[in-house]
């Protein structure tokens, strides 16, 4: 694939984040930076000036369906969409009339669609069957002996058993970024949003979806930022070989790199620790600055742990991913 080829799948998957012009200006700005960093990782593609493009409405959705060729190239540019304008877990009136007039214009294969389609679902009705919605608080629980340590002690073996499955999440979602499927992104901010949930409710505090989302955004973590990094990275990697006409269905060799949703999640883990031991009175400057502080020692955790994220992925399939976000 071509850098014309990848920038019109690139711009397809940027409209689709504008389209409910109801972006944050935080989010705005995370989206800016993603595009002036993967256009200088891929060598000078432009993308700094197609976010620009895009933003101030200089690039037609017209123009960027123009640019696909092949059935496949077509196929990834509405996945991506799609994934893109269901970041942050709904889909407005104006994504939904978007991506239905992308999906006209792309006369998409009607069972490659429709299959993609029930991926998606199942991943969501996965989320929404692990994680409450209703917004409920109760006591930590006493019934384990345990309890009956001191408070030191108590403390502290909690916070290891969260580290630990802090450490599993980060683990599994950079895994997860190192494959090729398109399922395989999707699953990184459900899988974000039940490690949130059961950090909170290991302190007594049980939260609803949309309650973990805006927790997740306060910090600066951009939900749709978040899908447009884990896709550029992909493609600009020579990662997604759907692109080419042919679905890669083995860990590519681009992703011998880093994987960068090991240390989104991990810092993203630790900052909810911190926040709902202290009572969930950090502000949201404190919250931007302690994760930020977080992510670069997450950064240099990854590299560590880079052998095992590799070794995990080779392992991974949909009915596994699925299970664990429903948490069996």
């Amino acid at each position: 694939m071509n850098t014309q080829e990848q920038k019109a799948i690139l711009s397809v998957a940027l409209l689709a984040a504008f389209a409910d012009g109801h972006k944050a200006d935080t989010e705005r700005e995370a989206i800016r930076r993603l595009a002036d960093t993967l256009g200088h990782e891929s060598g000078g593609a432009g993308l700094a000036q197609l976010y620009q493009d895009v933003l101030l409405q200089r690039v037609a959705l017209a123009d960027a369906v123009a640019g696909l060729n092949g059935p496949g190239q077509r196929q990834l540019a509405y996945e991506m969409a799609v994934c893109v304008c269901d970041a942050d877990g709904r889909q407005s009136p104006a994504e939904a009339t978007f991506l239905a007039d992308l999906k006209a214009r792309l006369k998409l294969d009607a069972g490659e669609a429709q299959a993609f389609e029930a991926e998606e679902h199942a991943l969501l009705s996965a989320t929404d069957a692990a994680v409450p919605v209703v917004v409920q608080t109760a006591p930590a629980a006493t019934s384990t002996p345990l309890a009956q340590a001191p408070v030191q002690q108590v403390q502290a073996a909690l916070d290891a058993d969260l580290d630990k499955s802090i450490l599993k999440y980060a683990m599994l979602n950079g895994a997860l970024e190192l494959l090729p499927q398109s399922w395989a992104s999707m699953a990184i901010i459900p899988l974000q949003v039940k490690m949130v949930y059961g950090i909170g409710k290991a302190h007594g505090v049980e939260l609803d979806q949309g309650h973990i989302r805006e927790f997740i955004a306060a910090v600066g973590v951009g939900l749709t930022s978040q899908y447009l990094e884990q896709f550029g990275r992909k493609l600009l990697g020579g990662l997604l070989g759907k692109a080419a006409g042919r679905t890669v269905g083995r860990l590519g060799g681009a992703a011998t790199g880093m994987a960068f949703s090991f240390a989104t999640t991990y810092a993203l883990g630790q900052v909810a620790k911190r926040y709902y031991a202290g009572g969930r009175v950090m502000s949201t400057a404190l919250l931007r600055e302690t994760f930020q502080g977080l992510l670069g020692p997450a950064k240099q955790m990854q590299a560590q742990y880079l052998p095992q994220i590799q070794q995990k992925a080779q392992t991974l399939d949909a009915a596994q991913v699925l299970a664990m976000v429903r948490g069996a």
